[in-house]
C-alpha cells in the first residue's frame, strides 16, 4: 500500500544546508513537507543539490541517497518520494548547519504557521512541588506558542534557586534556543531556562519555567488545570 499524501506548501525563503563545512544544497523554491503534523521538513528540487548523491536504494515510495561533497559524506542522509518526484529531503541531523536566508535555524525548520508571543504580565504566579511554594511572583513574563500550552518565565529573584539542582540536560528549540534544566526537590529537570533565547524569544531571556503538568501552578490563586 502506497504513502498518504502529505500537505505541501511552497515557501519563500533561501534555504540552505552545510556538510564539513561544504555547501550541499542552495535554493530559493523550498518545500515544506507535513510527513508528520508537529512540524514540516524541507524538501528541496534537485537541482538545487550541490552534492552528489549516490548508493540509490528504493523501498517502492521512496528512494534514499548518500550525500557526499568534496570528501564529506552521509550515508542514507538524502531521500526522494514517489509522489515528489522532482524533490529531494536532506536529513536534518546529518547536516552539519542550515540557514534559513542568512540565519542559523537548528532543529527543525521553522513552521510558518507557528507563532510565539511573549507578554509582560502583573499576574500572581505561584509554583508548589510536593507542597513547597518554589516560586512566587507578580513580574512574569507569558509566553504563547502556537499548539502549546501557555508557559510563565519567572525572575530568578522570585524562585527559591536553593531548592534547585542544575542538571546535564539541554534542549535545543527552533524558536527559542536552548535550555538548560534544574531538578527542583528530588524531580529531575522540573525547570529550565534559556540563557541566549533566539530573537523572538529574547524577552525570557534568564527567567525560568517550569512544567506546569508536574507542578502546581497558581495563577492569581485559582489552580491552573492541565
Amino acid at each position: 500500500m502506497g504513502s498518504t499524501q502529505p500537505r505541501v506548501e511552497q515557501g519563500a525563503k533561501r534555504v540552505r544546508a552545510y556538510l564539513g563545512g561544504r555547501l550541499v544544497a542552495d535554493t530559493t523554491r523550498p518545500s515544506l513537507v507535513w510527513e508528520i503534523p508537529y512540524y514540516p521538513t524541507y524538501y528541496i528540487p534537485v537541482s538545487d543539490v550541490r552534492a552528489e548523491l549516490t548508493d540509490e536504494r528504493s523501498d517502492g515510495d521512496a528512494t534514499t541517497y548518500t550525500v557526499t561533497v568534496d570528501g564529506a559524506r552521509a550515508e542514507g542522509a538524502a531521500r526522494r518520494r514517489a509522489d515528489l518526484p522532482e524533490l529531494v529531503r536532506i536529513d536534518w541531523d546529518a547536516m552539519d548547519a542550515w540557514f534559513e536566508e542568512d540565519e542559523e535555524v537548528f532543529v527543525h525548520p521553522r513552521d510558518p504557521h507557528t507563532r510565539v508571543d511573549v507578554l509582560a504580565s502583573s499576574r500572581h504566579v505561584r509554583v508548589e512541588v510536593d507542597g513547597v511554594t518554589v516560586a512566587e511572583s507578580s513580574s512574569p513574563r507569558m509566553l504563547f506558542e502556537t499548539g502549546l500550552p501557555v508557559r510563565y518565565y519567572l525572575p530568578k529573584t522570585h524562585v527559591r534557586m536553593d531548592l534547585l539542582e542544575p542538571t546535564d540536560t539541554v534542549t535545543r528549540c527552533p524558536y527559542k534556543g536552548d535550555a538548560q534544566y534544574w531538578s527542583v526537590l528530588g524531580h529531575e529537570d522540573l525547570a529550565w531556562s534559556y540563557a541566549t533565547p533566539l530573537p523572538e524569544s529574547r524577552n525570557v531571556a534568564g527567567l525560568v519555567c517550569f512544567y506546569d503538568e508536574k507542578v502546581e501552578v497558581f495563577v492569581d490563586g485559582v489552580r491552573r488545570e492541565t
